[in-house]
């Protein structure tokens, strides 16, 4: 029984984790906040493009984020940043998102992006290799940059609409769609990691599990420059709404 809890415990934790996208839609590292009028930040859904039927439990959960971050998540980031030096942080990181590799693979080969399957897994293989299992990034340097895919741009490849708006428990603002396409990359990644059973043999798996998942979200957190209630509007809220609605539409023409 405490083997099962601690592996249900993991893919939740995973599926929180995967896409490392929905928490950090609202802001990209080193992005000021937009300088606009309060009217564009209004609760007008006709502005912000997206469509918000549950904002009293999606302000909550705002909040709950926030409190979170803030109690939590931010105190054990600073403690990581403190004790890692830096050239280890960025082993952690690139080891992390050469795994993440794995996703862009198949969700490249589901929306028929050939080349950019080519290049992602040429750059898994690379890194795994030359790059000593991903803690470095030498696939870069060979010129392949690194490409970004996941289930929730593959459904909308195939047409299906964003939703509602949603704001995820530690995750943050999303949509239905994206947070239907977590789900199921994190299906994804429980199948592969228990039918490879990296850790079987060790007599410690589903502990190995737990802390490498720790880890992954510690250092997701880290690369996360976004900070709740930073931007010193009364109107976050609707502004993080607003900014999210936008960038979608923009990386939709790409």
């Amino acid at each position: 029984m405490y083997s099962k809890a601690i592996k249900l415990i993991i893919i939740t934790v995973q599926v929180l984790i995967l896409s490392g996208c929905a928490g950090r839609v609202a802001l990209l590292p080193g992005e000021a906040p937009p300088m606009h009028t309060v009217s564009e930040f209004s609760d007008d859904e006709s502005v912000s493009h997206t469509h918000d039927p549950w904002e009293g439990f999606n302000k909550g959960m705002y909040k709950f984020n926030y409190e979170a971050d803030r109690f939590f998540f931010l105190p054990v980031v600073n403690a990581y940043e403190t004790a890692a030096p830096g050239f280890v942080q960025t082993g952690v990181s690139n080891f992390f998102a050469n795994i993440r590799e794995v996703r862009t693979l198949y969700n490249s080969i589901l929306q028929a992006k050939g080349k950019e399957s080519l290049v992602t897994l040429g750059r898994f293989l690379t890194n795994s290799t030359i790059g000593i299992g991903g803690l470095f990034d030498p696939a870069t340097s060979f010129g392949w940059r690194q490409q970004h895919e996941d289930f929730d741009r593959t459904l909308e490849t195939w047409g299906v609409g964003t939703g509602p708006y949603l704001v995820l428990p530690v995750l943050g603002p999303s949509t239905v769609r994206n947070a239907s396409g977590l789900a199921v990359d994190g299906a994804v990644r429980w199948a592969v990691v228990s039918s490879i059973d990296p850790f079987g043999g060790t007599g410690a798996s589903s502990e190995i599990e737990m802390g490498t998942t720790a880890l992954e979200a510690v250092d997701l957190r880290h690369r996360e420059k976004f900070g709740y209630y930073e931007s010193d509007y009364s109107f976050e809220y609707s502004m993080v709404r607003y900014i999210l609605s936008e960038r979608r539409e923009l990386t939709t023409i790409r």
